[in-house]
């Protein structure tokens, strides 16, 4: 089958956290039969910092916005299942409505959604909200996280269906590797500097820092240079997807904080949990909903309600004892949380409709 899909970027991470789940389930679809096309505006500089500069699992359409819109939009018409990403970054509204008018017997469109918590407040805080509308459109709503609650949100909009398509672990590109004195640290936490997390950041990984001084803190991510820092943090700056697994593996433990509207929708690990979970890293959470339904809490993953949390982990959990929980988490996402699952579960829901890899075209089942 021919998927066209129109998202933030395949080939680079850069201002860009959703790589890491693109590259995930686009690879894996593709090894399923699947003829992938990904179109991708030449925005954010984020050509300028590939990461990813050879991909074989999918055809990469690099585009002008806005003059290769027409030309985009055309192509993708001639595909058997449109995909349009939220958070593209450029032409977002115009492209929710656009890509609707590719709908044909053979065609159809889907919407996939890698920030549901900020869709659904845009659409449900404004019932003027043009995608509003739409939703009951589109042949297929997939989401990168959220469990029922966004499924139920998405229903009531009007919404055909809804498939939540979690994060995941790719073991080809996440792994464990040995230990760089240069990353070595106690606690490492890397994320850009977003408004809906520093509050966040603050209250788990700074607080900590402050709490905690006998210990070494490494950050990574954009936008931290201007931040006043605790002496015991580092900050590295951008950290592209070749260094994911040396940090993770040169540090004690390390950090995940989800964004405030992740955190409270809840069943939305971020990519980070799972490649921490790649390189068999001990990883404390702060607590949202659900983290059970993924891994096992004091078994595979640490929980933490705020820096005394974090602070108490690491006073009192010794080097082997966090190997053993990364050991732990390493074994569950390999049995329960890989691409390649994540992949024929959406190939599943796809013949489900009567879509299927080996047929170019289908009608759709309703």
């Amino acid at each position: 089958m021919k998927i066209y899909v129109i998202g933030s970027s395949l080939t680079s991470c850069y201002w860009n956290g959703a790589a890491t789940y693109y590259r995930g389930i686009y690879k894996n679809l593709h090894a399923l039969g699947h003829d992938v096309t990904f179109a991708e505006p030449d925005i954010y500089k984020r050509q300028q910092n590939r990461d990813c500069p050879s991909i074989e699992y999918a055809n990469v359409r690099v585009y002008q916005t806005p003059r290769d819109l027409d030309s985009v939009l055309a192509e993708a018409c001639d595909s058997d299942l449109i995909i349009k990403h939220s958070g593209v970054g450029a032409d977002d509204e115009l492209l929710e409505h656009e890509v609707l008018h590719c709908r044909s017997a053979n065609a159809h469109v889907s919407f996939w959604d890698v920030d549901a918590p900020a869709t659904l407040a845009r659409v449900e805080e404004n019932a003027q909200n043009p995608f509003r509308r739409l939703i009951p459109q589109y042949d297929f709503i997939f989401t990168y996280g959220g469990g029922q609650p966004v499924i139920d949100h998405y229903r009531q909009l009007g919404a055909k269906n809804c498939y939540p398509v979690y994060n995941a672990l790719d073991p080809d590109t996440h792994f464990p590797v040995p230990p760089n004195p240069q990353f070595q640290c106690d606690l490492a936490f890397v994320g850009n500097r977003m408004p809906d997390r520093e509050s966040r950041v603050q209250q788990f990984f700074f607080a900590a820092a402050e709490q905690a001084p006998e210990f070494q803190f490494l950050l990574g991510g954009e936008g931290w240079g201007s931040k006043a820092m605790p002496p015991n943090v580092r900050w590295i700056g951008h950290v592209g997807t070749a260094n994911h697994n040396v940090i993770n593996c040169s540090a004690r433990m390390v950090l995940n904080i989800n964004r405030d509207s992740m955190a409270k929708v809840g069943f939305s690990p971020p990519t980070r949990v799972f490649e921490a979970a790649g390189a068999a890293a001990c990883l404390i959470t702060d607590a949202w909903l659900g983290v059970e339904h993924f891994f096992e809490p004091e078994r595979e993953i640490l929980v933490a309600d705020g820096a005394e949390d974090i602070v108490r982990y690491l006073r009192q959990i010794g080097t082997e004892q966090a190997k053993a929980v990364g050991s732990a988490m390493h074994k569950r996402a390999l049995r329960d949380h890989t691409y390649e699952l994540r992949a024929r579960h959406v190939d599943d829901i796809l013949r489900q409709h009567g879509i299927s890899a080996t047929a170019n075209t289908a009608s759709l089942v309703a």
